[in-house]
């Protein structure tokens, strides 16, 4: 017992909790880092059934080996209309997931747990979302490439978020007729080159 006594009297010491309340905060800090750490899961492994060593044992055949995620290339669309990007919005999980800001389709398949169904920015998949990002809203009213009447400062929160887009993802297409609509009617000198 005295080694007992020792240990509640150390933690009390070392933390000013009573040992109670320490094993309690104790366990909620593990219970939240299970949580937060299901949250970074690849969606692929959730589906894949756990492999029972003592079957392949029992049979003398090796262990299956988990095998990397087929990652697809982007498929190159060319020009597409708004209605036929609407497809790519994740409900068919043999298309890829894309985006457009400011014209330019954007395939967003590797952040499927944001941009796909579920995800919480799934409401910006198969969508132009130019004027959504300005904003920062996820009013469906404000999905569309629409620029008139952004401030100056909304439409350097919409350049940031395509220069992200820029740099992370692959651009494999663009919506028909955007050069003008998303620019005020000027082709800017680096989409002529695009």
């Amino acid at each position: 017992m005295g080694l007992y006594a020792t240990a509640m009297e150390t933690i009390e010491a070392y933390t000013g909790l009573s040992p109670a309340a320490f094993f309690t905060i104790s366990a909620a800090m593990v219970v939240v880092y299970k949580i937060v750490c299901s949250m970074f899961v690849d969606p692929e492994e959730l589906d894949k059934k756990p492999i029972d060593a003592r079957s392949s044992i029992a049979t003398n055949q090796p262990a299956p080996q988990p095998q990397p995620p087929t990652i697809q290339e982007p498929v190159q669309l060319g020009d597409v209309t708004e209605e036929e990007l609407r497809a790519y919005n994740g409900s068919d999980p043999n298309k890829p997931l894309l985006m457009a800001i400011k014209g330019k389709i954007y395939d967003v398949s590797g952040s499927r747990m944001f941009y796909g169904p579920g995800g919480p920015y799934a409401l910006f998949a198969g969508r132009e979302a130019s004027r959504a990002l300005a904003l920062m809203s996820f009013d469906p009213r404000d999905l569309n490439g629409n620029l008139e009447g952004l401030s100056e400062h909304e439409l350097e929160v919409l350049q940031d978020w395509e220069y992200k887009f820029m740099e992370k993802y692959v651009k494999v297409g663009q919506l028909e007729g955007t050069d003008q609509a998303v620019n005020g009617g000027k082709v800017e000198e680096s989409e002529k080159h695009d």
